[in-house]
């Protein structure tokens, strides 16, 4: 089997446009959530979320492009387009080898509501050409494949909050199997839109605290729902001889990946926490690393929603046993909120920076212990300390969980 790394990262997130600023904001503490400022939210109890702030899509596209595209295909390629600039990979691999493996949770919400509302109020001759391919999920990847000319396997992933961590592992696996000699992998949503906020208050999944420094708040007693937060993250999986071979810079090395389903419910997680404990052991043992606890940071889907992050807790206890009191956890949601089917991919770049520079960005907010969540969450404060594993964790609705590992290469 091939050995994987990573080679290229693109963020657009409510911290940050760029990964620069995205890991600055992390590890400083800054917090992205505050009140929604796109739309009217007298008729919603929830009024917060994490909006992503001056972003410019004239950097990445053209105008004739940006009417063409939905946000969440102009955050995907905005990402993508840092990431493939990063790694410099453009015109370093045969187009036929190059794959993108990319992700939405939920596709073009905003062009399906006014679409939709196009057809009501002006009947269907009305309804858009570029309807259906400014909305279908996949077009993410489609446009990402196009500006690349990346013509090896490309795969549109939906494993709804997990999507961003599926895609990055079955890229690294792809690649391990000798399918493609890198893949342009992550995910991407956008979905801070009334229509998308009212489905998720329905469903109690989201916050109504108005309180912005106490509405995600993983792992806190106080915690009441997550926030809605949107953006896009990529990085360049690679194969790492061709990494080596065209003299890229490796930022880490992908060890393990971790996928199973709960089969329990289409939104609650299973309270038993097997499922998700096996994507974490099973990335782990893959991982195949003897070292001390410690040493091992996990970047936790941590929600701040009651179940999620129960449940999260007593999965890594199932990984790591005793150990689990040693490990290094902590919730970058607590800054960004909640970015659906990009979480996993911008949450893995925070993963992939923590072993870069040896520091493990805080769960800021954090005030009141819960007896049901008695891990080492890194509270407020971000902490400098000897990395040698990292780990990021998702869980979906669906039951879906997908866990990702990193080393330092050697």
């Amino acid at each position: 089997m091939k050995r994987v790394v990573i080679t290229g990262l693109g963020a657009v997130t409510p911290i940050g446009n760029d990964v620069s600023s995205y890991w600055n904001g992390l590890v400083h503490g800054k917090n992205g959530i505050d009140f929604i400022t796109r739309f009217d939210t007298s008729d919603l109890r929830a009024k917060l979320a994490a909006e992503i702030k001056d972003f410019d899509v004239t950097e990445y596209m053209d105008k004739s492009e940006i009417r063409r595209t939905d946000k969440f295909v102009q955050y995907s390629i905005a990402a993508s387009t840092q990431a493939v600039n990063d790694s410099g990979i453009e015109g370093n691999i045969a187009p036929e080898r190059f794959g993108v493996y990319y992700g939405s949770g939920i596709g073009g919400f905003d062009t399906f509501v006014s679409e939709h509302n196009t057809y009501l109020s002006r009947g269907p001759q009305r309804v858009s050409p570029h309807f259906i391919a400014k909305m279908i999920p996949n077009m993410g990847a489609g446009n990402i494949a196009i500006r690349f000319g990346a013509k090896g396997p490309c795969i549109s992933i939906s494993t709804a909050c997990a999507t961003g961590t599926s895609a990055i592992g079955e890229a690294y696996r792809a690649i391990k199997g000798g399918y493609a000699d890198a893949i342009i992998a992550g995910g991407v949503d956008a979905a801070v839109s009334p229509f998308a906020m009212a489905g998720f208050i329905n469903c109690m999944a989201l916050t109504e605290s108005t309180n912005k420094d106490a509405a995600s708040i993983p792992f806190d007693k106080r915690r009441s729902g997550f926030v809605m937060g949107e953006g896009a993250g990529t990085v360049i999986v690679e194969e790492y001889e061709h990494a080596k071979a065209r003299g890229a810079k490796i930022y880490a090395e992908v060890c393990g990946y971790g996928s199973t389903c709960d089969a329990f419910h289409v939104t609650a997680p299973d309270s038993e926490a097997e499922a998700p404990g096996r994507a974490i052991t099973d990335c782990y043992k893959e991982a195949g690393l003897e070292i001390d606890a410690d040493k091992i940071y996990i970047n936790a889907h941590g929600t701040s929603t009651p179940l999620n992050d129960k449940t999260e807790t007593k999965a890594i206890k199932i990984a790591f046993g005793d150990d689990a009191y040693k490990v290094h956890i902590s919730s970058t949601k607590s800054m960004t909120g909640h970015l659906l089917g990009a979480a996993g991919a911008i949450e893995a770049i925070a993963a992939i920076k923590a072993l870069e520079n040896n520091i493990i960005p805080p769960t800021i907010g954090y005030k009141e212990s819960d007896e049901e969540c008695d891990l080492n969450y890194t509270p407020n404060k971000a902490l400098s300390t000897e990395l040698e594993l990292t780990m990021s964790t998702s869980l979906g609705f669906g039951g879906h969980n997908a866990c990702v590992a990193f080393k330092k290469i050697k």
